[in-house]
C-alpha cells in the first residue's frame, strides 16, 4: 500500500511507516540468530565463532548491494514526491540492471578468492575449515540479498513499508524450520545452518518480486525496453554510489575489528560474535527509523515542503531519544542474560567479556540513534556525500582507537568497545555543526 509522507500528522505518519520496517529487519536478523542460537547450542564454541565472523563478512559484502539499493530508493522517493512518475519507472529498470551486474561480479569475486579473505580476516586454524565450508554455501544468497533489497527498498519510497514485511516474517519462520531439520535432523552443522539460510532468503526474494511486478503494473519494466538516460543514470550514481560508499566503509571498519578481534582468540571471537549480534538487534529499530526518516524527509524535499521537514527533525528526535534512553537501561541490565540465550551459561569468561561489551556500547546508543537520523537526512536532501563523511569519522575513529586501546594492558578487549561511542560522538557532533550551519542554505 503507497503511503504519501509529505500529508497528515508527522510523527503518527512516520510511526506509521517504520513500525513494518523495523519489524522487518528484527526478522532480518533472525535469520543470523536461528544460526547463531542453534548452532552455538547443539554444535560448539568452534562453530559459533565460525558463524559469527562469517556474518561480519557477509554483512560488509552485502552493504554494497544494500547501500546501492537505499541510495537509489532516496532518489526514487524524491521523484515520487514529485509525482515524476515516468522518470520514476525509468529509474527503477536502470538501477536494477546496474546493480544487478555488479552483484553477480561480488558473487564470482568471493568464490574466487574465498581463500585471500579467509587470510586476511586472521581465522584462526581451528576454525578455517568450519568457516569456509560455511561460506561457500552462504555466498550462494548474495544475488536473493539484492533482490530482496531492490524491491523492499523499491516499495519504501513509495511508502509502502507493509509489504516486505510480510514476506520477510514468512522466510524467517522457513529459516528457523530449515535449521532445526538440517542441524538436528541431518546432522549437517554449519553447512546445514548456511543452507537454511539462503533458501529463506530465496524465497522472500522471488515472492517480493513477483508481488511488485503483478500489483504495481504502473511502474512494471521490461528489460528489452531500458532507455538508457544519461541524466537519470547520473543522479541514480551521486545517490547510490555515496551510500554504497558509506554502508561499504561502515561495514569495512566492523571487519577490520573483527580482524583484530580474532586475534585474541576463540573466547573473544565467540563472546563478541554472540554479544554483536544481541548489539545489532537492540539498535536496529532505531537505524529502521533512520531509514523511514530518510523516506519522509526526500518524499518532502522533492514536495518542496521545507517547514514539514523541519517539524519533522524534531519529531523524530524526541522519538529516537525515548526510544534509544530505554534499550540502554534493558541492555545494561540484561546483558549477561541476553548472552545466556547463545551462549551456555557454564562459559563465564567468555559471558563476562560479551557483557563489558554489550554494557560499554549499549549505554550510548542515543549516539548512534542520531547518527543514523543524520545519515538518512543528508542522504534525502541529496547530499549523501555528508553520510559517507559522518561514516568516515565514526569508523575511522572506532578502528584506529581500538586497536591503540586494546593494546594498553589496563583496557585489553575493552578497549575495542570503547572505541565504538567515542566515534558516534565525533561524528554527531561534525553532523550536527555542519546542519546548523548550512540550514538556511538547503532550505
Amino acid at each position: 500500500m503507497e503511503h504519501d509522507l509529505t500529508k497528515g500528522n508527522i510523527t503518527i505518519g512516520l510511526l506509521k511507516f517504520a513500525w513494518p520496517l523495523m519489524l522487518g529487519n528484527l526478522l532480518q536478523q533472525a535469520y543470523n540468530l536461528a544460526d547463531t542460537y542453534i548452532v552455538g547450542q547443539y554444535v560448539g564454541n568452534n562453530a559459533l565463532a565460525a558463524v559469527g565472523s562469517s556474518y561480519t563478512l557477509m554483512t560488509f559484502l552485502t552493504s554494497v548491494l544494500i547501500g546501492l539499493c537505499m541510495g537509489s530508493a532516496a532518489y526514487f522517493a524524491i521523484q515520487y514526491g514529485r509525482q515524476c512518475f515516468d522518470t520514476l519507472k525509468k529509474a527503477f529498470s536502470l538501477a536494477f540492471v546496474l546493480i544487478l551486474v555488479l552483484t553477480l561480479f561480488i558473487t564470482l569475486f568471493v568464490y574466487w578468492q574465498i581463500d585471500l579473505i579467509l587470510a586476511l580476516l586472521q581465522i584462526p586454524s581451528a576454525i578455517i575449515p568450519l568457516m569456509k565450508d560455511y561460506l561457500l554455501i552462504i555466498f550462494g544468497g548474495i544475488l536473493a540479498v539484492f533482490i530482496y533489497n531492490y524491491f523492499a527498498n523499491l516499495l519504501r519510497s513509495i511508502g509502502d513499508s507493509f509489504t516486505p514485511l510480510i514476506f520477510l516474517a514468512f522466510s524467517a519462520i522457513v529459516n528457523i524450520v530449515l535449521d532445526l531439520w538440517f542441524i538436528l535432523g541431518f546432522k549437517m552443522g554449519v553447512s546445514g545452518a548456511a543452507l537454511a539460510t539462503v533458501i529463506a532468503q530465496y524465497l522472500s526474494s522471488i515472492g517480493i518480486a513477483v508481488y511488485f511486478w503483478s500489483r504495481f503494473a504502473v511502474y512494471r519494466f521490461k528489460l528489452r525496453n531500458i532507455e538508457w538516460d544519461r541524466s537519470i543514470i547520473k543522479q541514480l550514481a551521486n545517490y547510490s554510489l555515496f551510500t554504497c560508499m558509506q554502508q561499504s566503509i561502515m561495514n569495512l571498519g566492523i571487519l577490520a575489528v573483527q580482524g583484530l578481534v580474532n586475534s585474541f582468540g576463540i573466547s573473544v571471537m565467540t563472546a563478541f560474535s554472540a554479544a554483536v549480534k544481541i548489539d545489532s538487534l537492540a539498535y536496529m529499530p532505531v537505524q529502521d527509523f533512520g531509514n523511514a526518516f530518510s523516506t519522509f524527509v526526500a518524499q518532502n524535499f522533492g514536495a518542496q515542503k521545507t517547514k514539514r521537514i523541519k517539524q519533522g527533525i524534531n519529531s523524530a528526535l524526541i522519538t529516537v531519544s525515548v526510544f534509544c534512553l530505554l534499550l540502554s537501561s534493558l541492555i545494561f541490565i540484561l546483558a549477561e542474560d541476553l548472552l545466556k540465550i547463545f551462549i551456555n551459561g557454564q562459559e563465564n569468561e567468555i559471558i563476562s567479556i560479551g557483557a563489558a561489551y554489550l554494557r560499554i556500547e549499549g549505554s550510548f546508543y542515543l549516539l548512534i540513534g542520531i547518527l543514523f537520523m543524520l545519515y538518512g537526512y543528508y542522504r534525502a536532501i541529496a547530499r549523501p556525500a555528508m553520510s559517507l563523511i559522518l561514516t568516515v569519522i565514526s569508523l575511522g575513529t572506532r578502528v584506529l582507537l581500538a586497536y591503540v586501546l586494546s593494546s594498553l594492558p589496563l583496557l585489553n578487549t575493552n578497549g575495542i568497545w570503547l572505541a565504538v561511542p567515542i566515534g558516534w560522538f565525533l561524528a554527531d557532533l561534525y553532523g550536527i555543526v555542519y546542519y546548523l550551519k548550512t540550514k538556511r542554505l538547503i532550505y
